[in-house]
């Protein structure tokens, strides 16, 4: 068979399990936004297996990479806005609320963003100068469009200090501050986060607390968290899943899981990161399920997002959104995190774009919610 018919025939067969499957959408309307992040064959509307998916189950979306600096700003005085573009369009054209994702990240930011033309550090000033062109010109051009950005990202090292990153060493203490103050002023309507994995975790969640109360104390405009929810199938539990939330909460900001999917994988590293920089080699016996994900194994995936949409239900006068980091397992950043390769199974929809049996503890969690 040709390829184009290949392709015809996916995207039939998607259209049509997606006609026949319920929506998490409509299912949650009224507790919380359901999302999911895009890459770019996906907004681009070139995923036959995915884009129905898209469409019918979620109301916002976040972007994998066309919104980052490197992507958009890769050198001085150039932006290539042509995917952020077909991004937002993309959102638009299906009427959901849109994400920035994100404006400041020690990641995927280009080595001259925070050097001179000779190649040496740049002045506080001069950083500053620059974060202020970047954020005013992104947000500035898609001002009334992007409805929440991810503001500064994965600023906190695990045990709740400081990262030291070049925004943090060359500008200091209050490159935060100024970046919400540089975004909000570029769209004052937007809704403005703080975004951040490992939250879960007490010392990492303690840190986190005290510079959200820190900022909110100095008048910083900053409407609520992303906890990004790169969860192990074991861990961490319903009560520090809880627990977290309610700690910002309390603090008068809107949370959102802004990045979720569950690693059925065993592990490669000691620590739980989602430190996109960490790396570790793989054996056999690290890829286990190369061939399907066994029935036992479904099973135990299923329970562990009836487990974590319990609590989000439990607490969804707090939030706003809880989003997934893809779409379907096939193109899930997981096959190739921290170990590059391996066969994961970590969302809600298999690499065929069947509803796997955890999607439907969801939709029952939001039965349960009513």
């Amino acid at each position: 068979m040709k390829l184009r018919a290949l392709v015809l025939l996916a995207a039939a067969t998607a259209q049509s399990q997606t006609a026949s499957t319920p929506s998490l959408k409509d299912a949650y309307h009224g507790l919380f936004r359901i999302g999911a992040a895009v890459n770019a064959a996906q907004f681009e509307e070139r995923d036959p297996i995915a884009d129905p998916i898209i469409a019918a189950q979620f109301d916002t979306i976040s972007p994998e990479n066309a919104l980052k600096w490197a992507s958009l700003h890769s050198s001085p005085d150039t932006y290539n806005f042509d995917q952020a573009d077909q991004y937002v369009a993309f959102g638009e054209k299906h009427k959901m609320f849109i994400i920035g994702h994100c404006l400041i990240w020690h990641s995927q930011t280009p080595k001259w963003v925070f050097e001179d033309a000779q190649g040496k550090p740049l002045t506080r000033d001069a950083l500053l100068d620059r974060m202020h062109d970047h954020i005013r010109t992104v947000v500035g051009r898609y001002k009334g469009r992007i409805g929440g950005w991810d503001v500064v990202n994965e600023a906190l090292n695990e045990d709740g200090t400081m990262r030291q990153s070049p925004w943090y060493r060359i500008i200091g203490d209050d490159f935060i501050v100024k970046a919400f103050q540089f975004a909000h002023e570029a769209d004052p309507a937007a809704q403005l986060y703080y975004n951040d994995y490992s939250l879960e975790n007490e010392a990492k969640r303690k840190g986190a607390v005290e510079l959200m109360r820190k900022l909110k104390a100095a008048g910083v405009p900053i409407t609520g968290i992303g906890l990004q929810g790169h969860v192990k199938i074991e861990s961490p539990d319903a009560k520090q899943e809880a627990a977290t939330i309610e700690a910002f909460a309390a603090l008068g900001l809107r949370v959102n899981v802004s990045e979720l999917d569950v690693d059925v994988l065993p592990r490669t590293t000691r620590s739980d990161s989602a430190d996109v920089s960490m790396t570790a080699a793989g054996t056999a016996q690290s890829n286990p399920y190369t061939n399907g994900l066994p029935e036992e194994m479904q099973q135990a995936l299923a329970k562990r997002y009836a487990e974590l949409f319990h609590v989000f239900v439990q607490h969804h006068s707090s939030m706003d959104r809880v989003t997934l980091w893809g779409v379907t397992d096939g193109t899930s950043w997981l096959n190739n995190f921290p170990t590059r390769g391996r066969t994961n199974y970590p969302l809600l929809f298999d690499r065929e774009g069947k509803p796997k049996p955890a999607f439907f503890t969801v939709l029952q969690e939001a039965k349960n919610g009513r």
